[in-house]
């Protein structure tokens, strides 16, 4: 069977191309299309991955089996209609409701404990790690007590101010006693 002139297996592999490549242009471009208001089923990552999907199936059902064209094809639009709604229930939905920042304030970093990764000296600087949920960050830091806080002391944030923490060592109660 032809298609515009051409073997179904040649329409197959060039909308496989094209496809393929708008999956790229999507991949890099897609905040272009964040704006773009219209239902969730003509999002243009699920219909670029419906024509990939489906003409990699037909042109596969087309090389390897006998099937007729139009069944090949039905077939085809069914495999790419079912990978392209499990695309969008257990990717792309989870991901639009994702938390969409993973940024903080600095403000909350107050009362929370650190790590000293490069010792802070006395009227100087060194570095804290901040272990979370999210993930870790190093902050530059002081001693809010202009004392000297060597490596691996673990240490309450006291006060943050353009980006420096001011740190304290912390003691837990078992430590007082």
């Amino acid at each position: 069977m032809e298609l515009f002139g051409l073997p179904l297996e040649t329409v197959y592999l060039y909308t496989l191309l094209i496809s393929g490549g708008l999956t790229l242009f999507l991949i890099l471009f897609n905040d272009v299309f964040a704006g773009i208001d219209g239902p969730d089923f003509l999002n243009p990552v699920l219909i670029v991955a419906f024509l990939a999907v489906f003409s990699a199936s037909g042109f596969i059902f087309e090389k390897v089996s006998s099937l007729n064209e139009l069944l090949a094809a039905g077939l085809s639009a069914l495999i790419g209609l079912l990978i392209v709604s499990f695309l969008n229930i257990f990717v792309l939905i989870p991901l639009a409701s994702a938390e969409e920042s993973l940024s903080f304030h600095e403000s909350a970093l107050k009362g929370r404990v650190g790590r000293v990764l490069t010792s802070v000296p006395e009227n100087g600087f060194g570095e804290v790690l901040i272990e979370g949920n999210s993930g870790s960050i190093a902050k530059p830091a002081a001693s809010f007590e202009n004392e000297g806080i060597p490596a691996l002391t673990r240490v309450l944030i006291v006060d943050v101010k353009n980006g420096i923490l001011y740190v304290t060592p912390y003691l837990q109660i078992e430590d007082i006693n």
